[in-house]
């Protein structure tokens, strides 16, 4: 029967090789990004109903119009960011963000021009943010291994296309922004009153 309280005689530190070390900090620095964009999932899953409910009350960073009263306290909450309100939208929208920076605009961007117009400022535009927000959840759907080898060109056709055409439309939201790199310009376009749309009580 061997002794096992003896110990192993003390080790050399471990060293990695010099040339290893930036694949390592890639790999690190790609997982964090999953760690992140899990905390997001689970922040929509781990919700309380309660919460969520009042989450759908009208705040300053969401229009009016885009808090509903069809959910229910008993009901699957909506994961659309036009059905958050307050902390959650500000969450969604700093995930929706990192993604339309680091991955949309350097892939899709496209040159700004009179026919295909651009905000710097698109998260002050409301339509911009739906549409932005139905884009990348489609991409993290179609995306992922379980859509099968054919997500990545679905998602395309059926979303990113037609998300293009309606976001650089020239008389999209970006109607009265920018159309020209060298001047930049942001404004927010009227939208028709509740009354003008024969909806007043």
């Amino acid at each position: 029967m061997s002794d096992t309280s003896k110990t192993a005689p003390d080790s050399e530190p471990f060293r990695v090789p010099d040339g290893d070390l930036d694949d390592l900090a890639s790999t690190l620095a790609k997982t964090m990004a999953e760690v992140r964009q899990h905390g997001v999932i689970l922040d929509r899953l781990g919700s309380e109903p309660a919460a969520a409910s009042a989450a759908l009350q009208p705040t300053d960073d969401v229009p009016a119009a885009a808090a509903t009263d069809s959910a229910q306290e008993d009901g699957p909450t909506s994961v659309f960011i036009l059905a958050l309100g307050g902390e959650a939208y500000a969450v969604e929208l700093a995930a929706l963000s990192d993604w339309v920076n680091n991955l949309f605009l350097p892939v899709y961007g496209r040159e700004i021009s009179t026919t295909r117009p651009w905000c710097a400022q698109w998260h002050e535009h409301p339509e911009a943010v739906a549409r932005l927000h139905a884009l990348w959840l489609a991409w993290q759907q179609l995306t992922d291994a379980e859509a099968g080898l054919s997500g990545p060109s679905t998602w395309h056709r059926d979303h990113l296309d037609q998300a293009l055409v309606h976001l650089r439309a020239p008389d999209g939201p970006f109607a009265a922004c920018t159309t020209s790199p060298t001047r930049p310009n942001h404004r927010v376009l009227a939208t028709p009153a509740p009354d003008q749309l024969g909806l007043a009580a």
